[in-house]
C-alpha cells in the first residue's frame, strides 16, 4: 500500500508482542522498498490502490462487527475471499522460483555441441599442420634448386642446370599442398562455428528475457509482502471482533507471521534464480567469445592460405619457364628468388596463425569449463 499504509502499524505498541525489534526493522525495510517501487511503477500503483480499497472495505465491514463483538458469516466469507486472492499471487511466484533452472537441458546440449565443434576445429588445425609440412617441403625444394642453379650457372652448356631442373620438377610434381579435402574440412568447421554463434545468440536473448521477467518478479515480491502485511492487519481486526476465545486465538496467531523473514526468504529465492541466470549467461558469453575468436582465426588462416596459393602458382609458372628451357631462364630464376621472400614470410605467418588458432581454441575450452565448474554464487 505504498503511501497508504502507515508504518506506525509496524512500529507502534499495538504490534504483536511476538514480533521482535529485528523483525520490525525487516518489516520497515520491506515497506520502504515497496513505497519506493510504487513511486516509479504504474502497475504497482494500480495494485496498491486495489489492495488498499479491498483492505479498507474488509476492515470497514469488520468494524461494524466489532461494535457488537460479533461477525456474520457473510463478513467472514468476504475476509476469506480477500485473503485467498492475495495468497494466490504468493503461490504463483513460489512455483516459478522453485524451478531449478540451472539444470537446463537446452544449455547442456549447447555446451556439448560447443565442445564438439571445438574438437573439430582442433582437427582442422592438425590438418593445416600437415599442409604446412608439405608447404615447407616445397619451400626446401625451391631453396635447393636455387643453390644448384648458382653452382651450375658457370658450368658447361651440356647438361647445364641438370640438378636445378630436377629440383624444380619435383617441386612441380608436389603440386598444391592445400588439397580439396583440406578446404572441405575448413568450410565444414567454419559453417559449424557460425551456426554455433547463431544458437548462442538465440539462447542469450532468451536469458535476457528471463532477466526482464526477474525484474517483474521482484516487483511481485514487493506486492506479495504488502498483500501479506494487509492480510495480517485484517486478521488483527478479525481477532478483535470475534468473541469466541479459541477462534480469536487462532486468528490472532496469524498476526504473528514473521513478515520480515518471509520477505527475506522470497528475496533469497529470487536471488538464487538471478544467480542461476547469471551463471548461464556467463557460460553463454564465454562460448560466444570462444566462437568469435575461432571465426577470426579461421578468417585470417583463409587469407594467408590464399596468399600462399598465389605465391605457389607464381613459383610454378616460373619453374615451367626454367624446365622448358626458355631463353629467359635467368630472368625466371630471379623471379623465383624475389617471390620466395614473400612465400617464406607467408609460410611463417600461417604457421604462427595455426598455432594461435589451436591455442585460442584450447584456452576457450578451459574458460568454458571453469564457468561450468564454478557454481552460481551470491553477489
Amino acid at each position: 500500500m505504498g503511501a497508504h499504509v502507515s508504518k506506525k502499524s509496524a512500529t507502534g505498541t499495538s504490534s504483536s508482542p511476538s514480533i521482535s525489534l529485528k523483525e520490525t526493522q525487516q518489516i520497515i525495510t520491506e515497506l520502504n522498498a515497496y513505497e519506493a517501487a510504487c513511486r516509479s511503477d504504474v502497475d504497482l500503483q494500480s495494485f496498491d490502490a486495489t489492495l488498499h480499497a479491498r483492505a479498507n472495505n474488509v476492515i470497514s465491514t469488520l468494524a461494524m462487527g466489532v461494535e457488537v463483538r460479533a461477525l456474520s458469516f457473510d463478513t467472514l466469507k468476504e475476509v476469506t475471499e480477500c485473503l485467498l486472492e492475495m495468497n494466490q499471487e504468493v503461490v504463483k511466484v513460489i512455483l516459478h522460483c522453485k524451478k531449478d533452472i540451472w539444470k537446463n537441458q537446452e544449455l547442456f546440449e549447447l555446451v556439448e555441441e560447443y565442445f564438439e565443434n571445438s574438437l573439430q576445429t582442433l582437427d582442422f588445425c592438425a590438418a593445416l599442420d600437415k599442409c604446412l609440412k608439405r608447404v615447407r617441403d616445397s619451400q626446401l625444394l625451391i631453396l635447393v634448386a636455387l643453390q644448384h642453379f648458382d653452382e651450375e650457372d658457370e658450368g658447361v652448356e651440356e647438361n647445364r642446370y641438370e640438378k636445378t631442373l630436377e629440383d624444380l620438377k619435383n617441386f612441380k610434381e608436389a603440386g598444391d599442398p592445400f588439397t580439396e579435402e583440406f578446404f572441405k574440412i575448413f568450410h565444414s568447421v567454419y559453417r559449424q562455428q557460425m551456426l554455433m554463434l547463431e544458437k548462442l545468440q538465440a539462447k542469450k536473448m532468451k536469458l535476457d528475457k528471463k532477466v526482464k521477467y526477474l525484474q517483474t518478479w521482484r516487483k511481485v515480491s514487493s506486492v506479495i509482502f504488502v498483500a501479506t502485511f494487509a492480510a495480517v492487519l485484517i486478521c488483527s481486526v478479525v481477532a478483535a471482533a470475534i468473541t469466541a476465545p479459541p477462534v480469536a486465538a487462532a486468528v490472532a496467531a496469524a498476526t504473528a507471521i514473521p513478515l520480515g523473514s518471509m520477505g527475506k526468504w522470497i528475496n533469497s529465492l529470487l536471488k538464487n534464480y538471478e544467480n542461476a541466470i547469471k551463471g548461464q549467461k556467463e557460460i553463454i558469453s564465454s562460448m560466444q567469445v570462444g566462437g568469435f575468436v575461432a571465426i577470426r582465426d579461421l578468417d585470417t588462416i583463409r587469407i594467408l592460405v590464399d596468399r600462399l596459393q598465389m605465391d605457389i602458382e607464381e613459383l610454378m609458372k616460373n619453374a615451367d619457364h626454367v624446365i622448358e628451357g626458355d631463353e629467359m631462364v635467368k630472368i625466371a630464376i630471379d623471379e623465383i628468388k624475389m617471390k620466395l621472400n614473400s612465400f617464406m614470410k607467408n609460410v611463417d605467418d600461417l604457421g604462427m596463425q595455426a598455432d594461435n588458432c589451436s591455442r585460442d581454441v584450447r584456452r576457450a575450452r578451459t574458460v568454458v569449463l571453469q564457468r561450468i565448474i564454478k557454481p552460481p554464487h551470491n553477489q
